[in-house]
């Protein structure tokens, strides 16, 4: 009797299990279903691995017929002002070159070479990717073509195709900074969404109610100053000190009156009127202002991020600045002027940074991307 009742519930109990292992194999097998069949846009994708401003370079490395010298680093202290020998060195010749209106020698991007046999899933969710195939059973053009997202994210991949060492060598010589810029502005994308998603929303709310401009604001920046200068000057100030080094986030605008105020000379008399007045150090009569003598700075047309620039106008400015009349201080600026055609002004946003003894390149352009995030008022209302 006992020997019965125990295979009785033996048997329940193994019904029962077995109901279970088949409702999970059946779920299992119809999430399985479900995630195959939305392809690429139902994924998950992991989470991107390096660093900020690094890169791998998936590529075969062969000698150059005959070593050339470096078209793109003019600085005969350059890592890379030797004659260019191999395939990986030419593209290291342009996406490691010297970032401009530096203190110190830092490169736009570390690179790390891989040959393609060695590319593997280990490898593929890497931050930036740059895939160079060279094959002339395959190609008879060179060929390029991005993605985004493609084994991680946020992840950028550039793809160059080409049938010869030659046909790749010319084409890289073309185009090897834009392929440098295109990788540069992903990564201010990134930034620049991240900052969004950590705003100091009192400092943004008091910039867009005093002034009428929006801005990303990130958390760790702390309101300074709202002030107005002689000649209807309007100025906004904030500061990040909390870590190792010290952000300074500027914004002023003042009356435009001619397309001569957005050219380089007429921004930095403008600059270093202003920055002169708000920010100063310790001795008394000591003032910041624009370092023309070790690197003069420099100017391009500014571009926004996304491809549709709205009729977008600006101009970018880098360069160094240094404290006048007091303390041995210095470090890196960037600012972007754009124009308010709503209110007929200049407006400039500036991220200034001053890290003694500290590498300054990835810290730069993480407050760079904050200047991407202005927003005029025709735009804020377009948004509203």
């Amino acid at each position: 009797m006992h020997t019965c009742k125990f295979f009785r519930t033996f048997a329940l109990q193994f019904r029962f299990t077995m109901r279970r292992t088949i409702y999970f194999l059946f779920a299992a097998s119809v999430l399985s279903v479900l995630f195959v069949s939305c392809g690429d846009t139902g994924r998950t994708l992991p989470s991107a691995t390096g660093s900020i401003y690094e890169c791998l370079v998936v590529m075969p490395d062969r000698p150059l017929p005959q070593a050339m010298a470096n078209p793109w680093q003019e600085n005969n202290g350059s890592a890379y002002a030797e004659n260019i020998t191999s395939t990986f060195k030419l593209v290291q010749a342009a996406m490691s070159a010297d970032m401009p209106c530096m203190p110190q020698v830092e490169a736009y991007f570390k690179l790390t070479q891989a040959a393609p046999a060695a590319f593997d899933d280990f490898l593929k969710p890497t931050r930036n990717i740059l895939i160079i195939d060279i094959n002339p059973e395959k190609y008879t053009v060179v060929k390029a073509k991005v993605s985004t997202d493609q084994w991680s994210t946020p992840q950028a991949v550039y793809r160059i195709q080409a049938p010869s060492d030659s046909s790749f060598v010319n084409w890289w010589l073309e185009s090897g900074v834009s392929v440098r810029e295109w990788f540069v502005r992903q990564e201010m994308s990134r930034q620049a969404t991240f900052h969004r998603r950590m705003p100091n929303s009192e400092a943004i709310q008091t910039l867009r109610d005093k002034h009428g401009y929006g801005l990303a604001i990130p958390e760790d920046y702390v309101f300074v100053q709202d002030t107005m200068l002689e000649n209807d000057i309007h100025v906004f100030l904030c500061c990040d000190d909390k870590g190792p080094m010290r952000r300074y986030l500027t914004l002023y605008s003042y009356p435009y009156t001619d397309p001569k105020q957005f050219e380089k000379d007429d921004l930095l008399q403008m600059r270093d009127s202003v920055i002169g007045k708000i920010i100063t150090g310790q001795t008394a009569g000591s003032y910041v202002g624009t370092e023309y003598k070790v690197e003069p700075p420099i100017s391009a047309p500014l571009r926004p991020l996304s491809n549709d620039d709205g009729g977008f106008y600006g101009t970018e400015i880098r360069g160094l600045w240094k404290l006048y009349k007091g303390e041995a201080m210095g470090g890196p600026f960037v600012s972007h002027s754009r124009l308010d055609q709503v209110n007929a002004r200049v407006v400039t946003v500036e991220s200034m940074l001053f890290a003694p003894g500290q590498k300054k390149r990835s810290a730069l352009r993480q407050a760079e991307a904050i200047l991407y995030t202005l927003q005029m008022p025709n735009e804020l209302k377009a948004k509203d």
